[in-house]
């Protein structure tokens, strides 16, 4: 038997075993059935946590069960952003009349370093009574705040001070917890409130 034959003969083989480990891949696939497929095509936003409120009472996730939420993130030294963002959800909340009971709105520091109980509590005064201020610790904020999968960085300024870079928009959650949306920062008030209306909706 010549070199060419030998040659021949093993690339037939070859092929003839590839097409057997492609066929037994496929069906492998065809058995397992689309039931096998997980995946429920939700963004894995939110999850369990622990905070303070502006009463330093410890809040988690279990406290806003039962209710959709829009919940922000920001600080109470933000120059723009969030009290124009506070400031827009307070009006959107008188808009929806009774409508707004069955809504909670959540603003969440990610300077804890500066934003205590106290100074949230004082801040949120200028805006509606309604929305629920929380704080906590540098550990218990950065959790929550990848589990948003929030944006966050501190910026030096002049004068050996810093702001805080964010997030900027609002997270829509329903009753279950579950992710439902967002409202982007200077998204026109209509379709704002057709999104917080529909959350309250289910």
């Amino acid at each position: 038997m010549n070199a060419l034959r030998v040659v021949r003969l093993l690339t037939w083989a070859l092929v003839v075993v590839l097409a057997g480990v492609t066929g037994y891949i496929v069906w492998q696939g065809r058995q397992a059935g689309p039931q096998d497929v997980v995946g429920s095509g939700e963004a894995a936003v939110g999850g369990p946590f622990t905070l303070v409120d502006t009463n330093g009472r410890t809040i988690t996730e279990k406290d806003l069960a039962g209710k959709p939420y829009a919940i922000f993130f920001g600080f109470t030294h933000c120059p723009d952003v969030c009290p124009t963002t506070l400031a827009e959800l307070s009006v959107l909340m008188g808009e929806m009349g009774a409508d707004a009971e069955k809504l909670n709105v959540v603003f969440v520091t990610v300077d804890p370093e500066r934003d205590t109980p106290e100074s949230l509590k004082s801040y949120l005064s200028s805006f509606s009574d309604k929305v629920i201020g929380l704080s906590g610790t540098e550990d218990q904020v950065a959790d929550v705040v990848a589990k948003y999968r929030v944006y966050r960085r501190k910026v030096p300024t002049e004068g050996g001070d810093y702001t805080m870079d964010h997030t900027a928009a609002v997270f829509l959650m329903g009753a279950d917890g579950r992710f439902r949306g967002t409202i982007s920062y200077g998204e026109a008030q209509a379709d704002a409130l057709a999104k917080l209306q529909r959350l309250v909706a289910g």
